[in-house]
C-alpha cells in the first residue's frame, strides 16, 4: 500500500492506502470518502483520532510523527499535495506538480516528492523547495525512502530502470553520496532503519533482502525469503532498534529477520559432529560457483507470521507496544493484525488481536493470548519518543507563512 498504491496497487471498496508513521504509533488510511488516523499505542484497542471527509478517493497519506501535521493527495487531483493541520482542522498549504504525485516521505527536516522521473524535496518548516531532481531513472511505483533521523536525512531512490541500483542522497546538504548495486533485478522495495545507518532492499524477484552500511554503502547482511517462486515484496521495516527486519508480500507469510554477526568466538568449542559436518559443508560450498555458493551462506528467517489470507497487499512495521515487541500488519482487505515477538527464539509468531479499520471492532476475529512470557519484557526496544509541544509552536509558524 502507501504511495506506490496510485501505480496499480491492491484496491477495494474504501480502502486506497495505509502507511505507519515515522516511530509506528499511528496508522493513517485512505479511504473513498477522505482518510482516517488510528493510534496503535495499545494491542486491545485501536483508537480513530481523526477522520476527515474533505478529499475522495486519498490514495496517499503521511502523518509526520505524533504530530498534526498530515499529507494527503487524492485521485480527483492527483498532482496536487495537501499538508493539513488536522487537530485544527486547516489546510497549512498546497503544492502542485508536472505529474502525478507517486510517494510523498517526511521527518522533521524535510518533506520529499516523488514522481515517475523527479523528485522534489522541500524544507519542512516553510515548505520553501530547496532541490529538484530531474530525469532520474522512470519509477513508475514511486519507490523511495527517506531516514526518519532528520541530522542525516538521507534518501534513496532507484538508480536504474533495468537493475537495482540505489542512489543515496544527501537531503540535507543536498548531494549525492553514494550509488549501491544492490540486486540484478530491479528494485521492489526499499527501508532505512530509524537512525539512518542501514538501508535494506529488495528486488522485482522478491527472493534476496540485503542490508547496507549508510553511507558507506556496504553489505552487512543477506538474507534468502524463499528460492520456490518470485514473489511481489511490497514492505520492508527495520524494529526500532535495528536487531530485527520483517518483509511483507503477495504471500501468506510475513518472514522476520534476525541482524547479528555470526563471527568466530573468543573459546575453542568442543568438536560436535554438527560442528564437523558445518565445517564440511562449509569446506564444500567454495569448490561451487559463487551463485550457489553465495546463496547457501544466506541467513533465513527467524520468525514468520502466516497470514489468514493470502494475495491482499499489505504494509507491516516493528514496534514496542506496552513495552513488548509487536509485529502490525495492515491489510487492504481492512484489518490491522498485531503479534507477539518471541526475541529469543524467533519461530511463529502469535496473533494477539485483529482490527477493523472500517465498521465496527465487535465482530472481530480475535486470538486467544493476551498476556506474553516474561522474556519479551526484558529484551523489548525503547521507542524514541517524539516532542508534540514544540512541534506545534511549528506547525502555528508554518500556518502563518503559508
Amino acid at each position: 500500500m502507501e504511495g506506490e498504491d496510485a501505480a496499480g496497487g491492491a484496491r477495494r471498496p474504501g480502502l486506497g492506502c495505509a502507511s505507519f508513521n515515522q516511530d509506528s504509533t499511528s496508522l493513517a488510511v485512505g479511504t473513498k470518502t477522505g482518510y482516517r488516523l488510528f493510534s496503535v499505542t495499545t494491542v486491545d484497542r485501536l483508537e480513530c483520532i481523526h477522520e476527515s471527509a474533505e478529499s475522495p478517493d486519498v490514495y496517499i497519506v503521511e502523518r509526520l510523527f505524533s504530530s498534526s501535521l498530515v499529507v494527503v493527495v487524492s485521485q480527483a487531483m492527483p498532482r496536487r499535495m495537501n499538508v493539513y493541520h488536522f487537530k485544527k482542522g486547516t489546510e497549512i498549504c498546497n503544492y502542485s506538480y508536472s505529474n502525478t504525485i507517486l510517494a510523498v516521505r517526511l521527518n522533521r527536516q524535510r518533506l520529499i516528492v516523488c514522481l515517475e522521473e523527479s523528485v522534489y524535496i522541500h524544507n519542512i518548516k516553510d515548505m520553501k523547495l530547496l532541490k529538484t531532481l530531474l530525469n532520474t531513472p522512470p519509477n513508475p511505483s514511486g519507490l523511495c525512502a527517506l531516514s526518519i533521523n532528520h541530522s542525516n536525512s538521507y534518501l534513496a531512490y532507484p538508480g536504474s530502470a533495468t537493475i537495482g541500483e540505489i542512489i543515496i542522497y544527501d537531503a540535507n546538504n543536498l548531494n549525492t553520496v553514494t550509488m549501491i548495486p544492490a540486486h540484478d533485478s530491479p528494485l521492489a522495495a526499499i527501508t532505512f532503519n530509524a537512525s539512518g545507518t542501514k538501508l535494506a532492499s529488495a528486488s522485482e524477484r522478491g527472493t534476496v533482502i540485503r542490508v547496507f552500511s549508510i553511507p558507506e554503502g556496504l553489505r552487512l547482511f543477506e538474507f534468502r525469503r524463499g528460492m520456490k517462486r518470485y514473489v511481489n515484496i511490497s514492505s520492508l521495516s527495520f524494529s526500532p532498534d535495528a536487531q530485527f527486519l520483517c518483509a511483507s508480500s503477495n504471500t501468506e507469510t510475513v518472514h522476520i529477520f534476525k541482524l547479528e554477526q555470526h563471527g568466530p568466538s573468543g573459546e575453542e568449542e568442543t568438536p560436535t559432529w554438527s560442528a564437523y559436518m558445518g565445517k564440511m559443508f562449509t569446506a564444500a560450498s567454495s569448490y561451487l560457483p559463487a551463485q550457489v555458493s553465495g546463496m547457501m551462506s544466506q541467513d533465513r528467517a527467524f520468525a514468520t507470521v502466516r497470514l489468514h489470507t493470502a494475495g491482499q497487499k499489505n504494509v507491516c512495521t516493528l514496534a514496542t507496544i506496552q513495552k513488548l515487541p509487536r509485529l502490525l500488519v495492515a491489510s487492504s482487505n481492512g484489518q490491522l493484525f498485531i503479534y507477539n515477538i518471541d526475541p529469543q527464539d524467533g519461530g511463529e509468531c502469535t496473533l494477539v488481536q485483529t482490527h477493523r479499520l472500517f465498521g465496527s471492532d465487535e465482530d472481530r476475529d480475535e486470538a486467544g493470548v493476551s498476556a506474553a512470557p516474561q522474556s519479551y519484557a526484558a529484551t523489548a526496544a525503547t521507542v524514541p519518543t517524539s516532542g508534540p509541544v514544540s512541534w506545534e509552536k511549528k506547525w502555528d509558524h508554518l500556518n502563518q507563512l503559508c
